[in-house]
């Protein structure tokens, strides 16, 4: 079958099945089909109730290797993440039409938040992890749906019937990653949505919020930050993207006073220090982690850093943790480590382990879906041990 848009839509309405490429070919995969919906599914999550709960904006990830002047054509960066919208007329858009043509796309369940629920799940196992976003009711949804289930997470979908399901196109160069986001339904996630399903939240013992999702309503955060801080559960924050601290600073000042932990990369610590005027060099990682942490003795910033050390900050000091190396030739994908780290920490913090056997399992974790395509985890369970 020709591994054009024209039929890749032709049989994404044939109904039984999703479609997913594999190797250049449009192959069937029955993981979930048409006559089970997607407000059912997630009517029967609801009788449980996760320890973790994690916000974010579910996506659905078209991933593809590309060429550098690939990059260049659209003024993409290689280690980058932006947000495009049909309605401003972005000729970016036209990448998500382009990548599904390739022989080479993979289709994952992503969004970072989800990505990090996937990966905490596979610590803590099936029903301890909880995700809230905003999806449509189409195929896309159904596909995110039926990746969380097979992951353990329990999906509470906020459903629209007139918005698409978010999509984002992560262009690969070699070891970088380039993040092309359309967040669709998923930038439509209101508040009210936890306010039904409040008792989620009142179960729950920690949350972990995908920086990403200050983009789209920093009212639903601050509501599960004030609840998280009255009833004194930790509070995890990821800032995700740079354009997250040098975009919606303002939104980030909001949130920053409910965290207990704040979580980000070498480049969207630079991104904070430029945003916010810092005095000190902008790769000073241990300063610009004082500046967040301020004098807050219940804040610890965490700088994940590539293969340096990742630098953990706290009114009680500075500490680095080594990375434990990887042989080149096993690493596959890049995209999404970042979350993978996310998940192994924050799987720590709901067994109640202490910072140093947190990092080590986020790190571990981080190092499995290095060895997977996009943000995954291996299908055959590897138990963690310190």
């Amino acid at each position: 079958m020709a591994t054009t848009m024209k039929s890749f839509l032709h049989v994404m309405k044939l109904g039984s099945a999703f479609v997913v490429k594999s190797e250049g070919k449009l192959t069937c995969s029955r993981i979930h089909t048409c006559t089970r919906s997607v407000e059912r599914t997630i009517a029967l999550n609801m009788t449980q109730s996760p320890e973790l709960i994690c916000l974010g904006n579910p996506l659905l990830d078209l991933q593809s290797n590309v060429e550098p002047s690939y990059l260049e054509k659209y003024d993409l960066k290689a280690n980058d993440a932006i947000l495009v919208d049909a309605a401003s007329g972005d000729k970016r858009m036209t990448i998500f039409e382009e990548i599904l043509g390739r022989p080479n796309v993979h289709l994952v369940a992503g969004g970072a938040a989800q990505n990090t629920a996937r990966g905490a799940a596979y610590v803590l196992g099936k029903g301890h992890v909880g995700y809230f976003g905003s999806v449509g009711d189409d195929k896309y949804s159904e596909k995110l749906l039926a990746e969380n289930e097979a992951a353990g997470v329990l999906s509470f979908y906020q459903v629209h019937k007139d918005i698409g399901t978010g999509k984002c196109a992560a262009l690969i160069t070699g070891h970088n990653r380039s993040l092309v986001t359309d967040l669709g339904a998923a930038n439509h996630f209101k508040p009210e949505h936890l306010d039904k399903h409040w008792d989620k939240v009142e179960a729950a013992k920690l949350f972990y919020i995908g920086g990403f999702h200050l983009t789209v309503s920093p009212e639903a955060i601050v509501k599960l930050g004030k609840h998280a801080q009255q009833t004194g559960k930790p509070f995890v924050l990821n800032l995700s993207a740079p354009f997250i601290p040098q975009f919606f600073k303002s939104a980030l000042e909001q949130v920053l006073p409910y965290t207990n932990y704040v979580i980000a990369n070498e480049s969207e610590a630079e991104s904070y220090a430029k945003s916010f005027g810092l005095s000190c060099a902008h790769d000073d990682l241990e300063s610009i982690a004082k500046h967040i942490v301020d004098s807050n003795t219940k804040r610890t910033v965490i700088f994940t850093h590539g293969l340096e050390p990742t630098v953990v900050v706290s009114t009680r000091g500075t500490k680095t943790y080594p990375v434990k190396p990887i042989s080149n030739d096993k690493i596959i994908d890049t995209n999404g480590a970042g979350d993978a780290f996310a998940g192994g920490f924050v799987a720590g913090l709901a067994q109640n382990y202490d910072m140093d056997k947190s990092i080590d399992l986020g790190q571990w974790l981080a190092a499995l879906s290095l060895q997977e395509i996009g943000p995954s985890y291996p299908k055959k369970k590897i138990e963690y041990k310190a």
